[in-house]
């Protein structure tokens, strides 16, 4: 006579689920989930807070953050140039416009006399990707090798 087996729904090849569904059954495992659930009424911690209390924007303004980014490329007329900035800060409604801090760059123009390389620094600067400019402002300095020399206090530089 042949031995009927029989299979019930959490079968022996299935031994974590088996411990799982014994674990939530045995009352441990809804002991557990009420002290989730009740646990907001006995403390005051932000991780029972609702989401509608957390500040999103002020999450999502930090979230796009380098530190020491590094920018280089060519200008519209093939000249090379570098930009380096401490931290470098993108907003998430405006993502086109990246915010710089303690910006140094270097430019290398063409002029009559030669090659002229322009080392510039400034204390803020905003990159706006879609126009390819840079506003500098706060401190701006720019010595060249020619030896002319600018200090203001914004300047704008078309790339």
């Amino acid at each position: 006579m042949k031995i009927r087996q029989r299979h019930f729904i959490i079968s022996g090849r299935h031994k974590r689920l088996q411990r799982l569904w014994q674990f939530f059954f045995t009352g441990w495992g809804l002991i557990m989930v009420a002290a989730l659930v009740a646990a907001p009424f006995w403390t005051k911690n932000l991780l029972w807070t609702p989401i509608s209390s957390i500040d999103m924007k002020g999450i999502a303004r930090n979230q796009f953050k380098m530190e020491k980014a590094s920018f280089a490329g060519t200008d519209k007329n093939g000249n090379p140039f570098w930009m380096r900035a401490e931290t470098a800060t993108q907003e998430y409604d405006d993502q086109d416009k990246i915010f710089l801090n303690t910006v140094r760059a270097q430019t290398v123009r063409m002029a009559e006399v030669g090659k002229i390389t322009d080392n510039i620094s400034a204390d803020k600067g905003v990159y706006d990707r879609t126009k390819r400019r840079v506003t500098l402002t706060g401190n701006v300095a720019v010595d060249s090798s020619n030896g002319d020399k600018i200090r203001t206090g914004e300047m704008g530089i078309q790339l």
